[in-house]
């Protein structure tokens, strides 16, 4: 088209020079110099061949239009800023008006004839690309200088092209900062490197060395945003850098381009491409870079080698003709890889990664095992794996690489080391790559994890010596250079303990080790966390090298862990502990310099503990004052602990023989203690923070010495502790009566002191108890004058003076001290001092003025200022403890004397306990309270409101009812409060729940009954956020109701039945929880399998939050219950009618629900729940509720619930057979309403058996089966008719068997018909079913009546029907619950039959997946998916003219010349698979009619980010006519796809190259208007029926017939 126009201006005129000053006068639209283009290329090619007219002035034409119109024009476009409006030029026009006047700038410089203009106006160009401004103008300069760059020479222009390559070079690259999106600035430097740079390498020389020199001098790009510039550079140089043999190496073929192979910056950038890269075009770069470097070196045959920057190690690249074969195996696999990562699709990939081994194959030398290829290559494989969005597919690459050692010897390699520590350990910080495979059990372990520990052993213990320490080392500081979730750093720590022992971490490794114990400290989860310290210690105990670690390293190291987590005494890891300290006890370093006692360390432990403690007890000098803070309790618990582990040290090494010899050492350690000790009592000048210590010490030694997991009376150390206790009790004891009574405690940081006082005579109290109480030891003496000292302090006044701080804080010390001697003799009723009447102490304790405010005291004048400030700050806490004890005494007084309470607040007219005899008032005080005191000491506000709530809710419900309420608002604002929620919970349960609470509310039925019911169901919703709730409620419940159950009582029963509804949620209850929860579990699960293998199952105790408590606790206390007892038997029934609504509701909610939804597992809870409760029915209840039970086998169940309906049909028929007419009625609806609900009734017709048993005369029943199974075998749903031979098999054995004689005349139809199934010909799929329904455990294994049991109801049964294992609760869950005792039938909860043996697998679904393991196990697939790269193997065109050419220079792909309408299509899905087709097969544009379609997610989901790639046009349906009529004057064929008459079938025709093609809508097609304006109408040949094809198909259709035809034209012109 652009020939012809030429031709004819120039026929038209004989002077070229006045028709290129005509084009240049006038308006310089976009037409007038595209057709100025044409002339002058037209002008070009006539005087290349010689034809050219005027010849002299030509030349000087060009220059005139050259300096005349298209300078100026040019300058007029640069100086513009970038978006401003060109009043001269339509914005659209705007690109083809640039693009067109640089490419007719070329040609006059070539018309020209001398090299002056191209310089001149390259030279200007530069000026302004240098000089920086506008983008836009940017952009002009880089035009002008791609298009006279090629006309600059090589030699004699060298300097200035030298300085365009660098000017290019920088603006390519300077573009690669992290921007949001694209913008002008991106633009121009993208223009740069795919149409700038190119020219400039064809031009060779100075340019192409300058480019080169650039690029290599800055190394490998740093971060993600500079590696894409760099390979566009690359890409569109590859010609250059890269060239074939035999290339046109330009003018000067003579000099050698530099070779991109023999660079390590180079590779050292693809493969930053490869794997750094955060756009999926730059890594396409980065591997067509490579396959060319393959390519071209396979073509060459020459010897090529490419070493790493350090000089060493094997080369990044080489090449050798006599290993052509194995390497063009090895990169065509290794692209492959890459390739076929990027769909990021499972199926495809998995298929591939036999072929990575194949790689490692090809990598190690089988002569002298050494690596053949750099081994970062196959980092850059598992890189993109573990970065994957896909994190099934970041999985299967961790799994990959841990698998390599297992079946291989790879040599040391330090990037190996490098990578584990980094990119490996980055992907195993998530957490969800550890959950467990499909199959396995919950609490098998996980796959990965297991797979991790192998691998670590396996690669630890293949390091060199020199290498493995700092391996380690870094591998451990990895662990702490990040928080990582509980569950990794579980499975990293116990990888590392089963690291071989080596002397491998010195004191740093020792610290990075505590480092990473600090952080594991943050997870919520406690027994993964106690595992995950147990772990470490493991791995301190291999790895560290003793001789380069001080036992006070250790000691430090060993206060990092959590004792009542994981490192509890008498357990198997204190144990190992003591006997890795025994064995290395004479290798410990010793201290560079001395400790505080002037003495060198020394390695010995008993010599180390011993002047550890002498150092403890000897108090630092400067801390002797009364006013000095109280000690840390860090120190005590180290001294204690290194005491003891030395104490079973010792006992270790004597072999537990010499028992006298551990009680020698022990007092050599203590001695200094015990000295202190028994001159508290009467040394007053001892300094206080010395006593503090001591006593801190004795408490941490008791309290660290008990064994965990058996009785501390067994224990010889622990009793020789008690002894020096009891030894030292009188001299303590006085001294702590001294200290709380004698207005010794006078500040707030007192407060502290008291409370360590307080808590040693607590435990004097306990150890005295222990061993026997006497009326006349030192304790005893000690109570009675603590007590009157305390009231005395109590009842003191000031006068009427200002209270001072020293007279408030004893007031709260003595509260405080009476609050401990009524704790201990509420839990010791030997302590009790008074008689049972009340004394003088209740009578105070009763009388003083309830939530009192302790009154701020002034400042005295003599304090200091940091006593004011303290006293200041802490006062509110103050008066909240003073409160908080003065409610732990009233607790005490209300339970002593809770006979005393009235039930009506003026019975008692002179009251002697005031708080005890008027409950309404001191309730009334706790619900002040609970407005006062901060949540973690409402505790004894509980304890009262338990005692006063029963005695006032028929008096006084509203206050009582206030009371429940604004407790239930505590406990709700402390769920997300771990450690006092559940102690809070516990109370609160323990008041709201009491039997006697629920059995008033239910008798008056009055707003507490509602309201209890009411947080009932909260507690049962915030059970589903935080696991334990409901189980803290139902425990509580539970366990009191058979309490009372047990006695002959049963009232306590019988307002149960009120309740009915909490066992009913508590029978159903368990959420479907997320992901990373039911990981969680699992995990935990695991480390509970463990047993005592793991330390922390035996020091924490399992609390039993899980779900599946709440159930076991509901049916153990269903299964206490007995028919027999009348409130019994009426609770369960209740129960019974309940569940069956429950199940009839959930069916009504949803017709259709999926396997293991909530809806599935609470419809088998539920009839799981009615099999526990069928013994208790009778035959007057199966009457009410028989047809309900019945009705639920219509409705269309799964599997598992079905087999449970059927059970408990079966175990009805064969224990009431009178039912069996109900049951025959249910065969009487019509096949059409009973479908596959049929099955039901014929599998009970399976157990025919089990059902007749307790009938005498079993004929007639078989005769009415025989009958209704027969009319089943006919029908034409196949399912009925296999659970209808499968019943007439059962029942015609049993006909035969008992001689039926009246059925004799059906005997040979019946037989034929089950030997012809028997023996059905072929391996179809009616054979595999009959043989598998047969087989199937229902049907061949299991018995209704023997296996009637919880662990065939609870365990057996869902396993084997397909339930999640989440589902399974095993009997032994049912054992291990000992909150509510087993009934006497114990025996009834296991199993007698080999149910448990069977593996799971429903008959109808065994064949699903059947085939799945053969093509995994396939060692390498013969073909795979291939994703193929889309673009052509050489740079972008310079010629390309089409208005799109600056988005294809930035994507750096070629492009047909097809354009594709598809405005008038509305569905985004079609539009998102055209984008999607057009950009997969380089079609130049798509057109839309609108661009807000784009972000439409159905449109995204089709388009798989096609859009990003592919250049969008906005045109809507009413500019449609301009727009084709636009397009045909540039030169396009406008195709409609549209049956017409005069259609041409796609078959026969030929596209032209530039072709637009005009989709149709998806209803109308394409409208009369528009087929008006085609050039041609195409369709599609059809053999169907339907008229039409889906508008996407019928366009991706003609797409690739156009490109099918245009490579094919482009193949035979190469050819």
């Amino acid at each position: 088209m652009e020939r012809v126009l030429a031709e004819t201006l120039l026929s038209q005129s004989r002077d070229p020079r006045g028709l290129l000053g005509a084009l240049c006068r006038g308006e310089a639209s976009a037409e007038r110099v595209e057709t100025l283009r044409f002339l002058l290329q037209r002008l070009e090619d006539a005087e290349e061949r010689g034809g050219g007219g005027g010849a002299g002035a030509l030349p000087e034409a060009a220059r005139e239009v050259a300096a005349g119109f298209l300078v100026p024009l040019l300058r007029g476009l640069r100086g513009r800023p970038a978006g401003a409006p060109d009043p001269d030029l339509p914005a659209r026009d705007r690109r083809r008006v640039l693009r067109a006047a640089t490419a007719a700038l070329r040609s006059c410089a070539r018309l020209a004839g001398g090299p002056q203009l191209a310089a001149a106006l390259a030279e200007e160009a530069l000026r302004d690309l240098v000089a920086g401004g506008p983008a836009a103008g940017a952009e002009a300069a880089v035009e002008v200088l791609a298009a006279v760059g090629p006309c600059l020479r090589p030699h004699e222009d060298g300097p200035l092209l030298e300085r365009v390559a660098q000017a290019a070079l920088a603006l390519a690259l300077g573009a690669g900062g992290e921007r949001d999106e694209a913008g002008p600035a991106e633009d121009a430097a993208a223009l740069a490197a795919g149409r700038l740079l190119p020219a400039l390498g064809q031009c060779g020389g100075a340019a192409l060395r300058a480019v080169w020199a650039g690029l290599v001098a800055a190394g490998a790009p740093s971060g993600p945003g500079r590696v894409g510039p760099r390979l566009l550079v690359l890409s569109a140089l590859a010609e250059r850098l890269l060239p074939e043999p035999g290339a046109d190496r330009g003018p000067r073929a003579g000099e050698e381009d530099p070779d991109a192979r023999r660079c390590w910056r180079f590779w050292r950038t693809v493969q930053a491409g490869l794997t750094q890269a955060p756009d999926a075009l730059t890594r396409k770069r980065a591997r067509y870079l490579l396959q060319r470097a393959v390519e071209v070196s396979a073509e060459r045959g020459a010897p090529c080698a490419c070493g790493p920057r350090e000089g060493t190690g094997p080369s990044l690249f080489w090449w050798s003709e006599k290993k052509k074969d194995e390497l063009l195996k090895f990169w065509e696999n290794y692209i492959l890889i890459l390739e076929t990562l990027e769909g990021n699709q499972i199926h495809v990939i998995k298929p591939v990664l036999p072929k990575l081994n194949s790689l490692f194959e090809y990598a190690v030398s089988e002569e002298n095992g050494c690596w053949l290829f750099h081994p970062s290559w196959h980092m850059c494989i598992y890189k993109r794996m573990f970065e994957s969005e896909n994190k099934i597919l970041t999985r299967e690459g961790v799994i990959h690489f841990l698998e390599l050692y297992e079946t291989r010897s790879l040599p040391f390699a330090p990037e190996f080391s490098e990578f584990i520590i980094g990119p490996l350990m980055d992907s195993l910080s998530e957490s969800s790559l550890y959950s467990r495979s499909p199959g396995q059990l919950i609490g098998s372990g996980s796959p990965l994890g297991l797979k991790l520990q192998k691998f670590l052993v396996t690669y630890v213990s293949l390091l060199p010596e020199e290498i493995k320490s700092s391996f380690l080392l870094k591998f451990i500081q990895k662990m702490t250079s990040r928080h990582w979730c509980a569950i990794p750093i579980l499975f990293l720590s116990k990888a590392l303990a089963n690291v071989p022992r080596c002397k491998a971490l010195g004191i740093e490794g020792l610290l990075a080790l505590r480092d990473v114990l600090q952080c594991t400290m943050i997870t919520h989860q406690i027994l993964l966390r106690g595992a995950a310290q147990c772990y470490l210690l493991q791995t301190a105990m291999n790895l560290v090298d003793v001789e380069k670690v001080t036992l006070s390293d250790v000691s430090t190291f060993l206060m990092s862990l959590r004792q009542e987590e994981s490192l509890g005494r008498g357990t198997s890891l204190w144990t190992e502990l003591c006997d890795w300290l025994r064995v290395n006890e004479s290798c410990f370093g010793r201290a560079s310099a001395c400790n505080p006692t002037g003495l060198p360390e020394t390695p010995s432990l008993n010599a180390y503990v011993k002047n550890l403690v002498q150092e403890y007890i000897t108090s630092p000098a400067g801390e002797t004052g009364e006013d000095c803070f109280m000690p840390d309790w860090f120190e005590a618990k180290l001294v204690a602990m290194m005491v003891l582990l030395a104490i079973d040290v010792e006992g270790m090494k004597t072999q537990y023989s010499e028992k006298r010899r551990t009680q020698n050492v022990l007092r050599i350690f203590l001695d200094p203690l015990l000295d202190s000790l028994l001159k508290l009592g009467t040394n007053a000048y001892m300094p206080v923070l010395r006593a503090d210590r001591c006593l801190q010490l004795l408490l941490k030694l008791l309290h660290t010495c008990m064994l965990t997991g058996s009785g501390a009376r067994d224990d010889e150390v622990f009793t020789l502790l008690q002894s020096f206790a009891m030894s030292a009790t009188e001299s303590v004891s006085d001294f702590i009566l001294r200290r709380l009574t004698m207005n010794e405690l006078s500040s707030v940081l007192d407060l502290d002191r008291c409370h360590l006082y307080l808590m040693v005579l607590t435990e004097l109290i306990n150890i005295h108890l222990k061993v026997g109480w006497k009326r006349g030891n030192p304790i005893w003496r000690v109570i009675s004058p603590l007590k009157n000292a305390s009231i005395r302090h109590l009842q003191d006044t000031d006068s009427g003076q200002e209270p001072t701080l020293a007279g408030q804080i004893q007031r709260v010390v003595s509260m405080a001290a009476l609050a401990m001697v009524c704790e201990a003799v509420d839990q010791k009723p030997e302590l009790q001092l008074d008689s049972l009447e009340p004394g003088p102490t209740e009578r105070f304790l009763a009388s003083l003025p309830l939530n009192h405010m302790l009154q701020k005291p002034h400042p005295e004048e003599h304090s200091s200022f940091s006593e004011d400030s303290a006293a200041s700050q802490g006062w509110g806490k103050v008066v909240a403890q003073y409160i908080h004890d003065q409610w732990v005494c009233l607790s005490f007084l209300l339970r002593k004397y809770h006979t005393h309470i009235p039930s009506l607040e003026g019975d008692v007219p002179d009251p002697v306990l005031p708080a005890v005899q008027m409950p309404a008032r001191t309730l009334q005080s706790a619900l002040g309270a609970l407005t006062v005191l901060p949540s973690d000491q409402v505790l004894p506000v509980f304890h009262c409101m338990k005692v006063l709530v029963p005695k006032l809710l028929t008096s006084s419900e509203s206050l009582c009812v206030e009371s429940i309420d604004m407790a239930w608002k505590i406990i709700s604002a402390l769920s997300n409060t771990q450690l006092i929620f559940w102690s809070n919970l516990k109370a609160f349960v323990q008041f709201v729940f009491d039997t006697k609470v629920l059995t008033i509310a239910a008798k008056i039925k009055g707003q507490a009954y509602f309201k209890i019911k009411e947080i009932m169901y909260k507690m049962i919703e915030m059970s589903a956020i935080k696991t334990g709730v409901f189980n803290t409620l139902i425990s509580y419940c539970c366990k009191s109701w058979i309490v009372s159950a047990s006695d002959v009582s049963q009232v306590s029963l019988s307002s149960a039945k009120n309740y009915t509804e909490l066992i009913l949620e508590g029978c159903v209850f368990g959420t479907v929880f997320r992901r990373d929860q039911r990981l969680t579990q699992d995990v935990q699960t695991y480390i509970e399998n463990l047993g005592h293998d793991c330390a922390a199952n035996t020091v924490i105790e399992n609390t039993k939050r899980e779900d599946h408590y709440v159930r076991i606790c509901a049916v153990k206390f269903l299964c206490l219950l007995h028919g027999s007892n009348m409130s019994h038997k009426l609770f369960m029934e209740d129960l019974a009618i309940k569940l069956l609504d429950k199940d009839e509701s959930v069916s009504k909610s949803r017709t259709r629900y999926y396997v293991n939804s909530q809806q599935h597992r609470l419809k088998n809870r539920v009839w799981q729940t009615l099999l526990v409760l069928f013994p208790s029915f009778d035959q007057n209840f199966l009457n009410r509720i028989i047809d309900k039970i019945f009705q639920a086998g219509f409705i269309n169940n799964q599997a598992s619930i079905k087999y449970f309906i059927e059970w408990i049909i079966i175990l009805i028929l064969h224990k009431f057979p009178q039912f069996l007419l109900k049951f025959w009625d249910c065969f009487s609806y019509g096949e059409e309403n009973l479908k596959t609900s049929i099955c039901t009734f014929l599998s009970v017709l399976s157990h025919l058996d089990i059902i007749t048993q307790n009938i005498p005369e079993k004929k007639p029943v078989l005769k009415q089966a025989l009958v209704t199974v027969l009319q089943w075998c006919f029908s034409h749903n196949f399912s009925i008719r296999l659970y209808a031979l499968a019943a007439l098999k059962k029942v015609w054995s049993m006909c035969k068997a008992l001689r039926v004689e009246e059925l004799e005349a059906l005997t040979s139809v019946i037989e034929s018909s089950l030997n012809q199934v028997e023996n059905m010909p072929g391996t179809g799929n009616a054979k595999k079913n009959w043989q598998r329904i047969q087989e199937h455990f229902f049907f061949a294994r299991f018995h209704p009546v023997r296996d009637y049991c919880l662990e065939t109801i609870f365990y057996n049964l869902p396993r084997l029907s397909g339930l999640v294992e989440e589902e399974w609760i095993a009997i032994g869950k049912f054992t291990r619950f000992t909150d509510i005792p087993s009934d006497a039938g114990f025996q009834w909860y296991l199993s007698p039959t080999h149910l448990c043996e069977l593996k799971p697998g429903d008959w109808a679904q065994q064949d699903v997946g059947s085939h799945l393991g053969e093509a995994d196990s396939q060692s390498e697939w013969t073909d795979v998916q291939k994703k193929i790269i889309p673009w052509k193997n050489n740079a972008p065109d310079l010629d390309l003219e089409l208005v799109f050419q600056d988005r294809v220079a930035k994507l750096g792909k070629s492009i047909s010349r097809l354009i594709v309408v598809a405005s008038l299509i509305d569905k985004p899905t079609n539009l998102g698979g055209l984008c999607r087709t057009c950009e997969v097969f380089g079609a130049s544009a798509l057109v839309l009619g609108s661009l807000q379609c784009v972000r439409d997610k159905q449109f995204q989901g089709l388009s798989v980010s096609a859009e990003q790639w592919l250049p969008l046009v906005e045109v809507k349906p009413p500019q449609l006519i301009d727009f084709l009529q636009q397009k045909k004057t540039e030169g396009y064929t406008v195709i409609g796809v549209e049956q017409t008459a005069k259609s041409v079938d796609l078959t026969q025709y030929s596209f032209p190259e530039r072709s637009l093609l005009l989709l149709g809508n998806e209803r109308e097609g394409i409208p009369a208007n528009l087929i008006q304006q085609l050039d041609v109408c195409v369709e599609i040949p059809q053999q169907g029926i339907i008229r039409s094809l889906n508008v996407h198909v019928s366009g991706a259709l003609l797409i690739w017939e156009y490109t099918r035809q245009q490579l094919l034209r482009h193949g035979g012109a190469e050819s």
